[in-house]
């Protein structure tokens, strides 16, 4: 059997496992409400209780195609199904992105980071392999019967991939990265000689009780940054659910730290934090944050 007739056969499989975890997730999940409220799905549909039964909805829709996938493969009606349920995730991706830039994309009803490249990543490999399954004629089963070590290769690196996309990869490999960057080139983005790296004070930043305490608020890496009379101030981009309109607020989170602290030098690091509403430029209080 050729390699690329196994791998249109195979690859329907591993789209068939993440459809089924998707879509359980959503159907599962008690507190869909809440993922549903830090989407833009309350926005396009016309309320919470609207988006949430859109979310439902498409999660009983990926589990039918997961049926379909696994067990009618050969059939073009489930891949073209799944082709047509990955074009509207791009569509849905590409609208929320531009309506809500900080929302995050509920695609896996516990995915809370916003829309990034992954997102639409996965949506566009839930396309293809929706292309992919609708013009295979081959089942799976008989793929795996004539080549079963290929079979199993290729299903692993489908899977692998799959869950990588679907694991908020931005944010996971954001700190070593910034590692990674300051052990090979030294301290680019110092501003002179003997400045603390800006890399070393995120480092510092994030095994801190005040950035355990205000992560929830975040919603990206590090935008900015700047020094000011001693101190280093880290700007990130976040949001706060507001139950006023039942959707998230976009915020800016500030953390200010001594500029010459590192983990060498900590000088038990007194952080500061300051959340300010980014429509209203309010600085944000405690009991206002607790609403």
């Amino acid at each position: 059997m050729p390699t690329t007739t196994l791998a249109a056969s195979v690859l329907p499989l591993a789209l068939a496992a993440l459809l089924a975890a998707t879509g359980a997730g959503k159907l599962a999940r008690r507190s869909l409400r809440a993922q549903a409220a830090r989407t833009a799905l309350p926005r396009l549909a016309g309320g919470p209780d609207r988006a949430v039964l859109v979310l439902r909805a498409t999660g009983a829709a990926e589990l039918l195609l997961a049926a379909g996938l696994a067990a009618v493969p050969g059939h073009p009606l489930p891949g073209v199904g799944t082709a047509l349920l990955g074009a509207g995730f791009l569509a849905y991706l590409a609208v929320s992105r531009w309506i809500a830039p900080e929302a995050s994309c509920g695609c896996t009803a516990r995915y809370e980071t916003p829309i990034g490249w992954a997102s639409f990543a996965r949506a566009a490999a839930v396309a293809a392999g929706g292309v992919l399954a609708a013009v295979s004629a081959t089942p799976w089963w008989s793929a795996v019967r004539a080549r079963p070590a290929a079979a199993a290769l290729v299903l692993a690196g489908a899977a692998a991939l799959l869950a990588f996309l679907s694991a908020a990869p931005g944010r996971t490999w954001q700190l070593p990265l910034r590692r990674l960057r300051v052990r090979l080139f030294g301290n680019p983005l110092t501003g002179g000689a003997g400045t603390v790296p800006v890399a070393a004070t995120v480092e510092l930043l994030e095994r801190s009780l005040a950035w355990e305490t205000a992560a929830p608020l975040v919603r990206s890496g590090l935008v900015e940054h700047w020094d000011d009379d001693g101190w280093r101030i880290l700007r990130y981009t976040g949001a706060r659910h507001d139950p006023a309109c039942a959707c998230d607020r976009p915020v800016s989170v500030l953390f200010a730290l001594p500029a010459d602290a590192d983990l060498d030098r900590p000088h038990g690091t007194a952080v500061r934090v300051s959340v300010i509403d980014e429509r209203t430029a309010e600085v944000l209080t405690p009991d206002l944050l607790a609403r």
